[in-house]
């Protein structure tokens, strides 16, 4: 089982201190953090997108190429990509791309976001979000299998003899999580193409998580991609520890109340109670992230939100520390005692080569053709190799 963290990319003033850091600030934080989650034994990073104050993460594919050489065994993943309004051929491309830099310790997570302004400010409509969603991935799909591809869909302009560059690493395209709060559609893709399901995990009851997680496996099952237990399933959650549990929930208090998603609404206690939200000592993190079992089944990867709402980065890299050296090893042990053999791990880019059959070199090489943008032109003979 694979266990990280994630970051919304938040900028949100310390309410303790009254200060909002800058951007420069809150990125270099992000490179701090990262560094310190591969440190202290954790497996991934996930950085969100968002287009628009006050986050700051509008391009996380050159974030995490920048971590991916301060790093060697660190999973870089997104949390999460937006298929809606992204341009299905420039993700193929940037992902194939962040494959190469960082030696195939890549993967993604699909989403719609939770910006609705950001459609039209890339030229879509938000009443399209679910058939984008749908068109959008079933190309980007062809990009990375297949080496020229010609398409025609509703939502963007026809492709003619179109190459993705570069290929996917040893011909194995990223991994896909599909990540969903309220939408069982997503839910039906990621289980039609057998892919990953992602929930966040954070603002909802388990009840709801439970029906999406179910709703997915049973579908995942129904596509013949294995049994409904042998899904590969993600979830999200925030924690906030420390050694004494009281200390964590008056230290945390603040930054709840002030938080730009969840404040202003009910309290932390009551909070806590409805949702994942886990604030106090570190055994009762374990404890309650153990729990998450008990409703989901066994799951291939878990991830904290530990640096929302303005917590200060010394704060954070605390946090970091407990995980790695208290929390994870004993979460690592007991999900591993209590699962199935039958029961896969997450997917790595390793894993799917080896499923593959082996990797090979995808490179197509094709005569220079940049007056008509096809692989190769009518005629031209191939190029060699060297």
């Amino acid at each position: 089982m694979q266990f990280g963290v994630f970051s919304v990319s938040d900028i949100t003033a310390d309410p303790t201190t009254g200060r909002t850091p800058s951007e420069a600030e809150r990125i270099k934080a992000i490179l701090a953090i990262a560094k310190k989650t591969e440190e202290v034994g954790l497996d991934v990073f996930a950085l969100g997108e968002h287009h628009n104050p006050p986050f700051f993460s509008s391009s996380p594919t050159t974030t995490l190429g920048f971590i991916a050489a301060r790093t060697s065994t660190l999973q870089l993943s997104t949390a999460t990509t937006l298929i809606t309004t992204n341009d299905p051929v420039k993700i193929a491309e940037d992902f194939a791309m962040l494959q190469h830099v960082a030696d195939g310790r890549v993967d993604l997570m699909m989403g719609r976001g939770n910006t609705g302004p950001v459609y039209p400010w890339f030229g879509k409509d938000i009443r399209d979000g679910i058939p984008l969603a749908v068109e959008n991935y079933q190309l980007l799909r062809r990009l990375w299998r297949e080496d020229v591809v010609d398409w025609e869909g509703q939502y963007r302009t026809p492709l003619q003899g179109f190459t993705s560059t570069p290929r996917p690493l040893d011909g194995v395209p990223p991994f896909v999580w599909h990540g969903s709060i309220r939408s069982p559609q997503i839910a039906e893709q990621a289980a039609y193409y057998g892919d990953g399901f992602f929930h966040n995990h954070i603002f909802w009851p388990k009840e709801h998580t439970q029906r999406m997680v179910e709703f997915y496996r049973k579908r995942f099952e129904h596509y013949g991609h294995g049994s409904a237990d042998q899904a590969i399933v993600g979830l999200g959650g925030q924690v906030f520890m420390r050694r004494n549990s009281q200390d964590a929930v008056e230290e945390f208090r603040p930054y709840f109340d002030n938080a730009p998603v969840y404040g202003h609404g009910p309290s932390l206690e009551e909070f806590s109670t409805e949702t994942p939200l886990t604030v106090g000592s570190p055994q009762q993190v374990i404890e309650r992230t153990l729990g998450f079992r008990e409703y989901v089944g066994d799951y291939q990867r878990q991830l904290f939100l530990v640096d929302h709402a303005g917590v200060p980065l010394k704060t954070v890299l605390e946090q970091l520390d407990m995980l790695g050296e208290e929390v994870v090893p004993v979460l690592r042990k007991e999900f591993a005692a209590l699962r199935p053999a039958h029961v896969p791990d997450a997917p790595t880019h390793a894993s799917l080569v080896a499923a593959a059959g082996g990797g090979r070199d995808a490179t197509v090489y094709a005569a220079a053709d940049d007056v008509t943008g096809q692989a190769r032109a009518e005629g031209a003979e191939e190029v060699e190799p060297r």
